[in-house]
Parts: C-alpha cells; structure tokens; sequence
C-alpha cells in the first residue's frame, strides 16, 4: 500500500533542518518526507516553499528563516544564489571544510561500507577567495539588448551579468569591463545560440599565479574580428602582466566552449606558470589545474602517500598533461603515465622535456588497456598512481592494477561516491584503506578533492609485520 505523500507544490511549511546534501543544499523531513532546500543549513528551522515533488523527495524554496544557524555567514558576492558558481558561500569557512569531510566519511561508510578508516580534516586555504586562475565567460544579451557577460543561472542557458566573481583571479574583471566597452563602441555583437547569429561567445582569462603572466582569449563565431586593434591597444594599455591575446574561432553549433583553431592576435601563443619546482607552458587548450596554491597541497600529499625511496617503478594512470607524473619523477627510478587524450600526453612529453625530466615515459591509451600491456612486459609498478575522471576507474584496472601486486596505491578523487565504490573493490582485491585526505580545492562550492593512501595487505602482512616481529625478537 502506498503512503500519501504529505507535501504538495506551491504549497509552504515550517520544515526544521536536519542534515546537508552533496550540493551544500539542506535537507529537512515533512512528516518523514525529505525535502531538499537550496540555502538551508543544519540546524535551521525555515518556511519553505514546495517547488517540485517527486515519488520519494521533493525540492523547495528558502522563503524565510525563522531560525538561524550560527554557521550562517553573509555571502560576499550580491550575485551569490542567482549564478550556477558558488553554492555555499553562505556557510562559515571552517564549516565548510567540515562538511566536505564529512560528506568523504559518509560516502566511504554508506557506499564503500568501509568502516573506520581514518578521514583527516579537510586541508583549507588561507585566503579561500580569488584562488582560480582560469575564468571562462558566456557572452549575450539581455532582453533589452544590452551585453552581459557572466555566468549562468543554475540548470539553465540564462547569462547573469557579472562585474566582479569573487573566486576568480581579479585581473578578469578588468577584462570583462574592457570587452564590454570595446563591444558597445564598435557595436560588436554578442553571440545568440538560440539563432546562431552575434560574433563573440566566451572570454577566457587565464594568470600565471607565479609569474604574473596574463592571457586573454576571444571566442569567435567566425574567423573575422573587426576592430581587433583597438580591443588589443586597450588590453595591452589597461591590463598588466599580459603576455598573450588569442582569438579561437569556433563556428558549430555547440555547448564545447573552444575549438581547436587558435590565432594569435598579439604575444606569444602561451603562457607560464609553476607548481612546485616544476614549469608549465599553458596554451588556450592546456589541462592546468584552476587552483594552484591547493594543487601543490595536493600534489605535496600525493608524493607522500607515495613514500617513494628513488628505486621505485611507478604507475601514473589518468595521468592527463603530466603533471603528477614530474611531483612523482623526483624520488623514483621510473614513472609510466597512460592517458587516452592524445593531446593531453603530447602536453607531459612537451612538460617534461622543459623541466629536463628523464624517467618519465608517456603512453596514449586507455589505462585499463596499457597498464596490462606493461605488465605483461615485465615493469611490474612498486606503486600506483590514480587519478581517473569523476566516474572513477574502470574495474579490470583495478584488477589489472591489483595483480601486479604493487606495495602502495595511491588514489586522486573528484568524485567521494565513485571513489568510495572503487576502494570496495580495492578491498575486496587485498588491498586495504588507510588514511584519506580531502582537501579543498574549489572553496565556496560542494567540490571536494581527496587523497587515499591504500596498502597491499599480503606485502604489510608480511615485510612490515613481520620486520616488527622480528625487531622485537632480536630486542628480546
């Protein structure tokens, strides 16, 4: 017999918040119902208007609070809750970092079933603010004809004008500013994907945070671009730092913001920048990670899960442009990376060759494919690197990866749920969870980053184990 459901649309209640969702949403109960609720916090008691209902949930509207959150902040960006970037800036920093971890511990306990591994606090940042340095920009009209240039709403193609993000580096708001007046004077139109039609679609900005290096890219609906000298003398007058003004011209009918014709319009066709010790030449279409402070937190967490001694062989699988395959080049004998982008490795070829990297060896394929392919040559991997996309590893890599036996597995995640399914089968495999460290890479949204440290329980068993069996028997 099925229950009625207690909550009808449109309709509004007094729901007490209970818990967060992955999203940073609350989650309260009507009458045992749950009720996701953009806004709401933990501990909150709000009025709440019913937007959708579905079979075993339904969505609502924060319309007031009635009871406050001590771990409420005023967000600081007046667009918070109207654009698709942030999604928590409304929640006390350290909370944040509190709930990504739990959020982790949940997923390994609930999806994984692992219980007890230990789950660190989440690595924050000092300033968690103006840490990304790379903004990609829709560019449209509004529906009186004015350019807007910003992000967009959630679930939906409508641009919200932005003057300042607050996450972003702030260089980009000086160029979004310059855009829009050199549009406006030369009555340079927007792009309209409805119909087409308009010339320019995105802005991209991207800074070295090392260097200071600035480039700025103009995507086009056609290969023309009026005017370009005067967009260039007022960017290269008014923006300081600036290395490269690219046009990529992209002419298809499509949500992919580049394509891969690039032009050159004044500079150099790249920009650099470093992550640790390492050099990076970053084009319009380079991988490069967004947060570079937090990256090297990462990356410095990588390497010590790792607990290389210099003779190591290590496996890189995902190894995208190379870039934890150098972190991993400075203490071992050898690292194979295997990435199936063919571009992305021709990056790590070029990457490894500025940083005068010799032992490390880049190969196009698909992980669960090549690694076996390296195996069976003999190069059986000390340790294994992963850092697979947010569906996680494929599971014959696991297998192929857990045969081989290597004494460590080291696991990069964007996803907690993908990952806390693939640490079940690593578990099942032999290879038991230790520890696990998010870190907070995408402050102000539901993003989290984690490193796992996973250990082969035979060769635990058996040489640390048993190595402290022994001391103890020599000591006696």
């Amino acid at each position: 017999m099925n229950r009625e459901i207690p909550i009808k649309k449109n309709e509004e209640y007094i729901i007490d918040i209970s818990g967060m969702g992955h999203d940073g949403e609350g989650i309260g109960k009507v009458e045992n119902f749950t009720v996701f609720i953009p806004g709401a916090i933990e501990g909150e008691t709000a009025k709440v208007k019913i937007l959708s209902v579905k079979k075993n949930y339904g969505y609502g509207k924060l319309m007031e609070i009635i009871k406050p959150s001590e771990k409420r902040v005023a967000p600081v960006c007046p667009s918070f809750g109207k654009c698709g970037g942030c999604s928590i800036q409304h929640l006390d920093y350290n909370y944040q970092l509190q709930i990504k971890r739990k959020r982790v511990q949940d997923a390994l306990e609930r999806i994984g079933k692992l219980e007890g591994v230990k789950v660190h606090n989440t690595i924050g940042m000092d300033n968690p603010y103006n840490y990304r340095n790379k903004v990609q920009l829709p560019v449209g009209e509004d529906k009186d004809g004015n350019i807007v240039i910003g992000f967009y709403a959630p679930r939906s193609h409508n641009i919200i004008d932005i003057d300042k993000c607050f996450i972003q580096e702030e260089i980009s708001h000086k160029v979004v500013q310059l855009l829009k007046q050199w549009m406006n004077k030369y009555r340079i139109k927007p792009y309209n994907e409805e119909k087409h039609t308009g010339l320019v679609r995105h802005i991209m900005v991207r800074k070295g945070f090392k260097t200071g290096e600035v480039m700025v890219v103009i995507v086009t609906n056609g290969d023309k671009l009026p005017n370009k000298d005067e967009l260039i003398k007022s960017l290269v007058d008014n923006i300081g730092g600036i290395h490269s003004i690219i046009q990529n011209v992209n002419s298809k009918r499509t949500n992919v913001i580049l394509d891969t014709k690039c032009k050159t319009l004044w500079g150099q066709d790249h920009i650099t920048d470093y992550i640790g010790k390492f050099k990076f030449n970053i084009s319009p279409l380079s991988f490069f990670q967004v947060n570079p402070v937090q990256t090297e937190v990462l990356y410095g967490k990588v390497l010590e899960y790792a607990d290389l001694k210099g003779d190591e062989v290590v496996f890189d699988a995902y190894c995208g442009t190379g870039t934890i395959s150098l972190f991993l080049s400075q203490k071992s004998n050898k690292v194979y990376g295997v990435e199936i982008i063919n571009e992305a490795i021709e990056n790590a070829i070029e990457n490894s060759k500025i940083n005068n990297i010799q032992n490390a060896e880049f190969i196009v394929g698909k992980s669960e494919e090549e690694i076996p392919k390296l195996i069976s040559k003999g190069i059986i991997p000390d340790v294994v690197v992963v850092d697979p996309p947010r569906k996680g590893c494929e599971k014959i890599l696991i297998e192929s990866i857990c045969k081989s036996n290597p004494k460590r597995v080291v696991y990069v995640s964007c996803d907690p749920g993908t990952l806390a399914r693939d640490l079940a089968i690593f578990k099942e495999l032999g290879y038991e969870t230790e520890e696990v460290q998010p870190v907070d890479m995408f402050s102000q949204t539901s993003h989290v980053e984690t490193c796992v440290l996973l250990y082969n329980k035979e060769y635990y068993e058996k040489e640390v184990k048993g190595k402290v069996k022994a001391e103890v028997v020599t000591e006696v």
